[in-house]
C-alpha cells in the first residue's frame, strides 16, 4: 500500500514537472488564445519527456479547460496567457481532494439538485428514480455492497434537476468516491432500515414536489455519512 502511494506521488511530481515545462514553452513563445501548440512529438523532443507523459499533462490541462485538442487539428491554448499562467499555478499546487472534501461538495450539490428535481421532475424521471431506489433497497436487504446503487439513485435525482452542470459535476465526483470507498468508515448508519426509509422519503418528497421536505431528507441522509480519517 505504501509502495503504491509512493508511486502515485512520484507520478504526480512528474506530471506537474511536465506541466511546468509546457507552461514555460508557451510563455517563451508568447502564445495567445487559440494559438496552436507544437505536436506531442516535438514537445517530447524539446522538453525531454516521453510522449505518454506529454499526453498525460495535456489531458490534465484539458480537464481544467486551459487547453483544447481537436482531431486532425492539434492542441490550442483556450484562454489568454495571464489566465493560463494563473490557473497552471493553481493546478500544480492542487492537492488530491480528501474523501471528506468530496462528500462536502457532494452534499452542497445534492441539496441543490434535489430541490430543483422536486420542482422540475417529470413522470419519466420519477420512474427512473423509483427503479434506482428499488435496486438500492434490494442490495441493502440482501446485505450486499450498495454504494453503486446509492450513487445511481442520486445521479437520477441530479438528472431530474434538468441542470446539466449539476449532472456533470456529479459524474465527476462518482468515480473517486467509488475508488476510495470503505464501507466501515464511510457510513455510520443508525440502522440499514433507517437508510432505506430516508431514501424512500427523498423519493416521496420529489414525487409530491415538496422542495422543503426533499432538501430536509437529503440533508438527513448526508448527516449519516461520516469519515474520521
Amino acid at each position: 500500500m505504501e509502495f503504491s502511494e509512493n508511486m502515485k506521488r512520484d507520478d504526480k511530481k512528474v506530471s506537474n514537472l511536465v506541466i511546468s515545462k509546457i507552461r514555460d514553452l508557451i510563455n517563451l513563445r508568447n502564445f495567445e488564445r487559440n494559438d496552436k501548440l507544437p505536436s506531442e512529438r516535438i514537445m517530447s523532443e524539446k522538453l525531454g519527456f516521453n510522449r505518454t507523459q506529454i499526453r498525460g499533462a495535456i489531458r490534465k490541462l484539458e480537464y481544467y479547460g486551459v487547453l483544447k485538442t481537436k482531431s486532425n487539428i492539434g492542441t490550442h491554448l483556450e484562454i489568454g496567457l495571464n489566465g493560463f499562467n494563473g490557473m497552471v499555478d493553481d493546478i500544480i499546487s492542487l492537492e488530491t481532494p480528501s474523501f471528506k472534501e468530496m462528500i462536502e461538495v457532494r452534499r452542497y450539490l445534492e441539496l441543490n439538485s434535489v430541490g430543483l428535481a422536486s420542482k422540475r421532475r417529470t413522470d419519466i424521471d420519477l420512474k427512473i428514480i423509483k427503479d434506482c431506489l428499488n435496486a438500492f433497497k434490494n442490495k441493502v436487504i440482501k446485505g450486499s455492497d450498495y454504494l453503486e446503487e446509492d450513487l445511481l439513485f442520486h445521479l437520477a435525482i441530479a438528472k431530474a434537476s434538468k441542470n446539466n452542470t449539476l449532472i456533470s459535476l456529479m459524474l465527476l465526483l462518482m468515480p473517486p468516491i467509488l475508488k476510495v470507498y470503505e464501507r466501515d468508515v464511510f457510513c455510520d448508519l443508525y440502522l440499514e432500515k433507517s437508510e432505506i426509509e430516508i431514501h424512500e422519503n427523498i423519493y416521496f418528497a420529489i414525487e409530491s414536489k415538496d422542495q422543503q421536505l426533499a432538501e430536509k431528507m437529503m440533508n438527513e441522509h448526508f448527516s449519516l455519512l461520516k469519515r474520521d480519517k
